[in-house]
C-alpha cells in the first residue's frame, strides 16, 4: 500500500485489512480514537509497536513515558512535529 492510499483510508470507517496492526493503531489514532491505538500497540512486541507507542505518548504529553518507549524502539525523541512524524512512522512501515 501507497501512503497516499494510506492516508485517503482515513476517510472510511475502518482501517484498511491489508496493514499491520502498528498501522491500524497509527490509522485509529490519525481517527482521534487514542485508547483504541493505544490498547493495539500495548499488545505488539516489536520494535515497530514501540515506536508508535512512544508517539502516542509523545503527541499526549507524556514525554518520560514516550522516552522509555523511544528507547525500547532504539530510537530519540525527534524534534519535529506530531503529524510530520505520523507521517514519518506510516512512510516507514509502508516502505514508501
Amino acid at each position: 500500500m501507497y501512503f497516499i492510499n494510506f492516508k485517503d483510508s482515513l476517510h472510511k470507517d475502518f482501517p484498511p485489512e491489508n496493514i499491520g496492526r502498528e498501522l491500524k493503531a497509527l490509522w485509529w489514532e490519525a481517527k482521534g480514537n487514542r485508547d483504541k491505538a493505544h490498547r493495539i500497540v500495548k499488545a505488539i512486541n516489536s520494535v515497530q509497536a514501540a515506536w508508535v507507542h512512544a508517539y502516542l505518548h509523545r503527541k499526549e504529553g507524556d514525554l518520560n513515558n514516550a522516552s522509555f518507549w523511544y528507547t525500547s524502539a532504539g530510537r530519540q525523541m525527534p524534534d519535529i512535529t506530531p503529524d510530520n512524524e505520523w507521517e514519518e512512522i506510516a512512510k516507514a512501515m509502508l516502505d514508501v
